[in-house]
C-alpha cells in the first residue's frame, strides 16, 4: 500500500539545535552517499542513510520522522563531495519543521547546481593541480607522490564536507540564494583555471614523439618539428580529439582511436619511446624499441664520449706503442 506522504508535521514545535557530534557523525556518513546507487532514485538510499542521525534528534514524533524519511527518499542527485551542503539546509528546515512540500523543492533547488560547480572545483582543478605537483614524483618512481595525491586530495575534500554543514546548517534557507547567485560565474571561473592546468600539464608531460628517420642524409623528422613548435605532436593530438568530440564523438570512441593509432604506430617503429630495454650485449635498443615492420634502417648511436680517465690512458697506451716501435715519445707533465 502506497503511502501518502503528509504536508504538514504533526508536531510543530521547533527542535533544539543539533550538537557537533551528530553533524559530525553525519559528515561520516555522507561518505556513503552513493553507496546504494540507482537509475529510479539516484542517490537518495545513500542520502538517507546519512541525514538519518539528525532526522532522528529533530522528530521526536514517530510519525513525523516516518513522513520525513519517506519525503528524503524521493530523487536525488547531487556532487558526493558538497552533498553536506545540501544536508546543513535540509536539516535547518527540518529542525523548524517546515511543511515536507517546502522542505522538498528546497533540496532539489540546492542540489541541482552543485553538480556542475563540484565538477569544476574537484575534476577540473583540485585534481590537475594536485596531479601536476605530484606526478613528476610519481614517475621518478617515488611513492611518496602517490600518497601525497590521495593526501592533499582528501584532505580537501573533508575540508569542504565538514566546512559546508557547519556554515549551510547556521544560514538555513539563505545558503540557497548565496548560491544560486553566483554559481554560473563560480563555475566558469573554476573551469577555466583547471583547462589552463591541463594545457600546462600536456605541454609538460605530453611525450609523444615520432621515431622516422628519412632520406639518404637521414633526416630526423621530430628535430624538424621541435625546429617548428616544441611539442607539436601532443597539442595536435589534443586539439584532434577536441574536434572529434564536437564532432559527436565519445570520450570512449576516442580513448579507442588512441590506443589503436599508438599500437599501430609502434608496430610500424613511427612513434618513438624509451622502454629501457637492452640487447644481449647490454646496449639500448635503437630508438626505443625494436618494431614489429621494419622499414627503414634506423642509424646506429653515436659512441659516447669518453671520460678524461679513459682519455688519458688511450693516450698513454698510444705512447707506449710508439715507444716499444722505437720512437721517443714522452708524456707532458
Amino acid at each position: 500500500m502506497a503511502y501518502n506522504i503528509p504536508d504538514r508535521y504533526q508536531d510543530l514545535t521547533p527542535a533544539p539545535q543539533l550538537d557537533k557530534k551528530t553533524l559530525n557523525k553525519m559528515v561520516w556518513l555522507s561518505c556513503f552517499l552513493q553507496a546504494s546507487f540507482n537509475y529510479e532514485r539516484m542517490q537518495s538510499c545513500g542520502w538517507l542513510w546519512g541525514i538519518l542521525p539528525g532526522l532522528q534528534k529533530i522528530h521526536t514524533n514517530k510519525e513525523d520522522l516516518k513522513a520525513s524519511m519517506a519525503h528524503n527518499l524521493d530523487f536525488l542527485n547531487t556532487h558526493p563531495f558538497l552533498v553536506t551542503f545540501v544536508m546543513g539546509i535540509v536539516l535547518s528546515l527540518e529542525q523548524n519543521k517546515a511543511d515536507t512540500k517546502t522542505i522538498r523543492s528546497v533540496r532539489i533547488s540546492a542540489a541541482g547546481p552543485l553538480g556542475g560547480i563540484g565538477d569544476a572545483l574537484f575534476w577540473l582543478t583540485l585534481v590537475p593541480i594536485t596531479a601536476g605537483l605530484t606526478a613528476n614524483m610519481a614517475m621518478d618512481r617515488q611513492i611518496i607522490g602517490a600518497i601525497l595525491f590521495l593526501l592533499i586530495f582528501n584532505v580537501v575534500q573533508f575540508i569542504v564536507r565538514f566546512g559546508l554543514m557547519y556554515w549551510s546548517y547556521g544560514l538555513g534557507t539563505k545558503a540557497v540564494t548565496l548560491l544560486t547567485a553566483n554559481a554560473k560565474e563560480f563555475t566558469r571561473a573554476a573551469s577555466i583555471l583547471g583547462i589552463f592546468v591541463v594545457g600546462g600539464l600536456i605541454a609538460n608531460y605530453g611525450s609523444t614523439t615520432v621515431r622516422l628517420i628519412v632520406g639518404e642524409t637521414q633526416i630526423n623528422i621530430q628535430s624538424l618539428l621541435d625546429g617548428v613548435l616544441p611539442k607539436l605532436i601532443p597539442l595536435l593530438i589534443t586539439l584532434g580529439i577536441y574536434v572529434l568530440i564536437k564532432k559527436g564523438w565519445t570520450p570512449v570512441r576516442c580513448i579507442i582511436l588512441i590506443l589503436v593509432v599508438g599500437i599501430v604506430g609502434c608496430a610500424f617503429g613511427i612513434w618513438s619511446g624509451n622502454s629501457q630495454v637492452t640487447d644481449e650485449n647490454g646496449n639500448a635498443l635503437l630508438g626505443g624499441y625494436t618494431p614489429l615492420v621494419e622499414w627503414y634502417e634506423y642509424p646506429e648511436p653515436a659512441p659516447a664520449e669518453k671520460t678524461g680517465q679513459e682519455a688519458w690512458d688511450a693516450v698513454n697506451a698510444v705512447v707506449e706503442s710508439l715507444q716499444e716501435a722505437g720512437i721517443d715519445v714522452s708524456m707532458p707533465e
